[in-house]
């Protein structure tokens, strides 16, 4: 087929509105003066960037990227690692957490952010493999995949706990339970794996809460991120520390009322809102509409990725395009929850949509996967199922 053919025309215009969303929302932002940095303007280099990448990744099929998986797994491990061991001048510690490196004349860059993409695609290798060579589904067969999707995710899960880095790590923890989904593994396991899973987030919500000493004894989580879950069950008594935010986000939400204040009419000064507040720039300058218009296009995009990977005909890009999913997911239901205090407060941004270079780079090299999939995908005669391998 053509190229026209085989490019995924509804992805990349869907793209296209989430571009054109972002440079009107840090637009919007940066008319706070809170610096004298054109943003916008950057984002779109970024975007730039990411695109090339993009065309540089469809010239690769899932299978290739399928054979490198585990030397990029690797390579983020390292790097993780390294983070650990480096001098200040190059992994500097900024609000309490060692996660970027400084690189001289480019700036910094966020291993974990690209790390989301290499345990995408190791968890999609592992899943793929084991069911292939799998005679029977049974509960023994199961727990072995469990068990080795489990070892994949702990060495950069502990890492980044050690950071720390809580909101990371709970993306990884989102991807590795979409994944699971879809991995073959019996309802009768996942159930009661999911039910323990939210009993122990409960649990540390009430730990947090009555016995903090234990958390950051053991799971290496500091005061400052204990305070979050304060600020979020009671903002107005935070006010002033931990609350501010959380605060300002929701009056600033609130005061866009239905259709907002227009292009930069924010009256409501939020510190950082061209990166994790995007959100509530966009409720108080578009207002409920235009928020809207942000969760809709979101909605779009994932059911164009559930189509995609419900269309694969090679399980691998399945498995890639869900873990894409989940973790795209994760990141726009955490974000904009987190606005309104639906959730507590993490450092995750909006994808595609926040200011910021290792993550808007990280997330269009996710969805160049997605175009290569879908640029890559074969029709088989005689066969409308999936291929295992």
């Amino acid at each position: 087929m053509k190229f026209e053919q085989r490019f995924d025309w509804r992805l990349f215009f869907i793209m296209i509105a989430l571009v054109v969303i972002s440079c009107f929302a840090i637009y919007s932002a940066q008319q706070s003066g809170q610096y004298n940095v054109n943003f916008m303007v950057q984002q779109l280099i970024w975007y730039g960037l990411g695109s090339v990448m993009i065309g540089f990744m469809l010239l690769l099929d899932p299978e290739s990227y399928k054979k490198v998986s585990l030397y990029l797994y690797i390579f983020g491990i390292i790097l993780l690692a390294g983070l650990m061991v480096a001098p200040n001048e190059l992994a500097p510690l900024r609000n309490g957490s060692r996660s970027w490196y400084i690189i001289p004349g480019l700036g910094s860059i966020q291993p974990s952010e690209f790390m989301k993409i290499f345990l995408i695609l190791m968890l999609s290798k592992v899943v793929t493999d084991h069911n292939y060579r799998r005679k029977t589904a049974d509960m023994k067969s199961d727990v072995l995949l469990l068990g080795k999707m489990v070892l994949v995710v702990i060495p950069p899960l502990f890492l980044i706990m050690l950071q720390p880095d809580l909101g990371t790590a709970l993306v990884f923890l989102a991807i590795l339970a979409g994944t699971t989904l879809v991995s073959g593994v019996a309802w009768r396991l996942i159930i009661p794996i999911y039910g323990a899973a939210s009993f122990l987030g409960v649990s540390l919500v009430w730990l947090a809460l009555q016995a903090p000493q234990l958390l950051d004894k053991y799971l290496n989580v500091q005061e400052y991120q204990l305070g979050r879950i304060y600020a979020w069950l009671q903002p107005f008594k935070y006010e002033s520390s931990d609350g501010y935010h959380l605060i300002k986000s929701m009056r600033a939400i609130g005061s866009g009322q239905m259709y907002g204040k227009g292009v930069g009419g924010s009256e409501v000064y939020l510190p950082e809102s061209h990166t994790d507040f995007i959100f509530s720039v966009i409720g108080e300058e578009y207002g409920f509409i235009g928020s809207c218009v942000v969760i809709m296009t979101f909605f779009i995009l994932m059911y164009h990725l559930i189509q995609i990977a419900h269309r694969a005909n090679y399980a691998f890009s399945s498995y890639v395009v869900v873990g894409i999913l989940s973790m795209i997911g994760f990141h726009v239901f955490q974000n904009i929850g987190m606005t309104v205090q639906l959730l507590p407060i993490t450092g995750i941004p909006l994808p595609f949509i926040s200011y910021g270079g290792s993550a808007l780079l990280a997330n269009l090299i996710a969805i160049g996967l997605v175009f290569a999939v879908h640029f890559h995908q074969k029709t088989f005669m005689f066969n409308e199922g999936r291929l295992d391998e």
